[in-house]
């Protein structure tokens, strides 16, 4: 049985993050616990990633609320150029020149407002390529020691979510949802967040940031 995050304060647990993130990370094995089926084909038909394709980042951006550790995901607008309607990590594009965690805090001070104080970068998850933009995007984990006041950009963010570790490690959160995707019907894996579906790229990142937490708590019952 999973310790809760709750038993750790939440800065040590913010320090055991730090550290199993500097260390190899789960990877594509976590990913594709909720990736949908279909992607499996889609890489196929590419062989490999395409050269061409644009570097993006996003952040998991980590602060306590009440005796929490949440994180914000946003509803995004059907103005944006990409996955309109969908439920995402803040970030986007990088630009010329720009690392994946100064793409990532640009793009969500962008999305979300100042952020008020700097972020702690924690470490990074794997790159994962998304082959209906044709990005590779870059997870990027940091903390606030406060919880941010979000002002969100109204052409690219139609609601702030927040999720905590708790519910990304409840089982009963995740589920199947059955869409239809390329002409045919899928049974696809998702998060639940109260009204709202969280598949795709952004359920994949999410399943190896969980697959990382995991591990820490484990590693803290094992202590105990």
């Amino acid at each position: 049985m999973e310790p809760e995050p709750a038993q750790l304060s939440l800065q040590e647990l913010i320090r055991r993050l730090r550290e199993r993130l500097a260390r190899p990370l789960p990877g594509p094995s976590a990913q594709w616990e909720m990736a949908p089926p279909y992607r499996r084909a889609l890489l196929a038909q590419l062989n490999e990633e395409p050269a061409q394709a644009r570097a993006a980042a996003v952040l998991i951006l980590l602060y306590p609320n009440g005796s929490e550790l949440a994180f914000p995901l946003t509803l995004r607008t059907l103005y944006v150029a990409y996955h309109k309607g969908q439920v995402s990590l803040p970030g986007g594009a990088c630009e010329p020149g720009e690392s994946p965690v100064e793409a990532a805090l640009r793009e969500t001070e962008e999305e979300l407002g100042p952020l008020g104080e700097a972020v702690e970068i924690l470490g990074s998850l794997t790159p994962l390529f998304v082959p209906p933009s044709s990005f590779i995007v870059h997870p990027v984990v940091g903390y606030l020691p406060r919880r941010p006041t979000f002002r969100p950009a109204p052409m690219e963010v139609a609601e702030v979510l927040e999720a905590t570790l708790s519910w990304l490690l409840d089982p009963l959160h995740q589920d199947e949802e059955e869409r239809e995707v390329y002409g045919a019907r899928w049974r696809i894996p998702v998060f639940r967040l109260e009204n709202h579906v969280i598949w795709g790229a952004t359920a994949m990142i999410l399943a190896e940031f969980r697959a990382v937490a995991r591990e820490v708590l484990a590693s803290t019952e094992r202590r105990a």
